[in-house]
């Protein structure tokens, strides 16, 4: 097998690297992905199971099936934040009124629910919202202004 590496044991003198740097810098937008995107996927995956986890599937069925889509709907978030930011990073004030609506819910959705659940409820949206307000200053900060 030949050896075609020439000598060179780095990718600083490859002829395309100025270009190669600028389609990674590019396709990051300037952002460290790990930063928010990840907790925002562990968060939807916690609020899609919190009420397993907390065990109020019988107390509280119409919010296990709230608490179910929600955090679906905020692991998708994350999987579009992470997949395509520059197009989805817009939509993180959605992530905040998911927030919001995650504290009400428990009085909106739930039939008098006890303390836990609120409890969860509320730290979950405000998670969420704090989570979102994160993206929507990260996604203000690219945006050039016109």
């Amino acid at each position: 097998m030949a050896n075609v590496s020439h000598g060179r044991s780095d990718i600083a003198s490859h002829p395309d690297v100025s270009e190669m740097r600028e389609r990674y810098a590019r396709m990051l937008g300037g952002r460290d992905v790990a930063l928010v995107d990840g907790p925002v996927f562990l968060l939807g995956l916690y609020c899609a199971a919190s009420p397993w986890i907390l065990h109020y599937t019988a107390s509280q069925p119409a919010l296990v099936a709230h608490n179910l889509i929600m955090g679906i709907a905020i692991g998708l978030l994350a999987l579009g934040f992470t997949r395509a930011p520059e197009r989805m990073y817009g939509l993180s004030w959605a992530m905040c009124a998911i927030g919001i609506w995650m504290i009400i819910a428990p009085w909106v959705v739930g039939t008098s629910p006890d303390r836990g659940v609120i409890l969860n409820n509320v730290i979950i949206g405000a998670l969420a919202l704090c989570l979102g307000l994160v993206c929507a200053a990260s996604a203000a900060k690219r945006t050039p202004m016109t």
